[in-house]
């Protein structure tokens, strides 16, 4: 596996590149940008209430509860602009339960500023790159057209219209930290599934359960989206886990095997499995690889045949003449694996 990352410290190093070359050419980078909307005055419960009642839902199905930014209000600075106007917004975190500081970068669709939506939660789609994902997060740059292709998307009905949110993904550009509370390391597992998501909750309007999480990433960012659904999957619901890795090999595991392993897909999906097939405990996993990955395709399909059973759903799309980069999986995702686990999430509820 080690052989492998200089392969994707290549694919990063090549779109981040590109990322900082649109990011100069913003005409408003560094300006304040607000994501702030009109709220209503009535309760939470009425409104969810009145919204699952507004879409004639199948009776027993479980009302969407949106949760309100709870605060502290975050300060957002311009760090990209789509291509329909909307913004990519950048600040630091300081996560309160892992102690890590670093970079987030949030878009917010279009139909997040309709009046008609602002008694409802949006989905949330945390989206992690390959390499080292540090200092940046090459998902912020518009040259990958991830929002843009999200926002056409869900004007097709392709795709929910989802929150995009992409924080750094290690503390350093010195090592992988496989999105791990590594033993006498910064705890990275606890930031991106702990810290990250509550920062999400303090600035934006969400939902309360599962339902409205999911993560997407590629290689290493694929590793740690794959890992993160399978090891809390009270939490998130599903993952687009592009070009993966599979196993956890940061040398920083070094003298703690038993950790290591308790931060392994094969080993978390393998539990997950033995669980009764509820919509509890279902999770949805997109996986996607190119045609030219040959060397990954024994593994990975391995892996979905035998994991995939039980409450552990999969799908995986394969890309014509697609590579180990960003921009064959946004093409993948265009293909089918955007629709597959929208079908799964909770869309955001327009009022009556």
């Amino acid at each position: 596996m080690t052989r492998r990352r200089p392969i994707r410290a290549l694919a990063a190093a090549l779109a981040l590149g590109t990322t900082l070359a649109v990011a100069t050419g913003c005409s408003d980078e560094g300006e304040t940008v607000s994501f702030d909307t009109p709220r209503s005055d009535r309760p939470t419960n009425q409104r969810a209430v009145q919204q699952h009642k507004d879409t004639k839902a199948k009776p027993g199905t479980p009302v969407p509860e949106t949760v309100l930014p709870t605060g502290p209000k975050a300060e957002f600075t311009t760090a990209n602009t789509v291509e329909d106007g909307t913004k990519i917004g950048v600040t630091e975190l300081r996560g309160e339960k892992s102690g890590f500081t670093g970079k987030v970068w949030v878009w917010a669709p279009k139909q997040y500023f309709d009046p008609k939506y602002a008694d409802s939660g949006f989905p949330v789609l945390i989206a992690l790159p390959g390499g080292l994902g540090y200092p940046t997060n090459y998902w912020m740059g518009t040259d990958l057209k991830l929002q843009s292709s999200i926002a056409r998307w869900s004007e097709e009905g392709k795709s929910l219209p989802f929150i995009v949110v992409m924080p750094v993904l290690n503390p350093n550009d010195k090592a992988y930290y496989d999105g791990s509370d590594i033993p006498g390391q910064p705890r990275m597992g606890t930031w991106l599934t702990e810290d990250v998501p509550d920062f999400v909750r303090a600035n934006f309007r969400t939902f309360r359960s599962r339902d409205g999480w999911a993560f997407m990433g590629s290689s290493s960012g694929g590793f740690v989206g794959l890992k993160s659904v399978l090891q809390k999957p009270d939490r998130f619901k599903a993952v687009i886990a592009s070009g993966p890795d599979l196993v956890p090999d940061s040398p920083l595991w070094k003298g703690h095997e038993k950790e290591r392993q308790a931060n392994s897909p094969e080993r978390l999906a393998k539990a997950l499995g033995t669980k009764p097939d509820t919509r509890a405990n279902q999770v949805y996993l997109a996986f996607q690889m190119g045609t030219k990955e040959t060397w990954m395709a024994p593994r990975l399909n391995a892996f979905i045949r035998t994991y995939t059973k039980g409450p552990v759903k999969s799908r995986l799309q394969i890309i014509p003449n697609g590579g180990h980069n960003a921009t064959s999986y946004v093409r993948g995702m265009d293909m089918g694996s955007i629709a597959w686990i929208s079908k799964h999430l909770q869309a955001p509820i327009p009022s009556s």
